[in-house]
């Protein structure tokens, strides 16, 4: 599992490098996530531009991210392919998570795995 972190002007923007998070990779994507959010801080957007798709175990590891933050650290979700937005409208997590058409510009940009 592939990700890029980088730094937006109040934000940790995550951009998931995977064409698909599914139960392959759902355990290793919270795991990821968490190592890289460990230190409290800003809030996070999670950048799916290159995910074409998600199933429900994908779903429930972004939720878990979110329960992982907790409140005071909200995650929010960025460039989501159509059938994605269709997905999290289907399932009303569009009423969840603050959804942005495109994530911000970042800085300091670093690969994880």
């Amino acid at each position: 599992m592939q990700v890029l972190i980088g730094q937006a002007e109040n934000a940790l923007v995550i951009t998931v490098l995977e064409s698909r998070l599914d139960a392959a990779v759902a355990l290793t994507f919270k795991d990821v996530v968490r190592n890289i959010t460990s230190p409290a801080g800003m809030p996070v957007i999670l950048d799916l531009r290159q995910v074409e798709f998600l199933d429900s175990s994908g779903l429930g590891a972004i939720v878990g991210v979110m329960k992982l933050l907790g409140p005071e650290r909200p995650l929010e979700i960025a460039s989501l392919s159509p059938a994605l937005r269709k997905l999290f409208r289907l399932t009303r997590m569009d009423t969840v998570f603050k959804i942005h058409d495109r994530a911000p510009e970042t800085s300091e940009v670093n690969a994880a795995e």
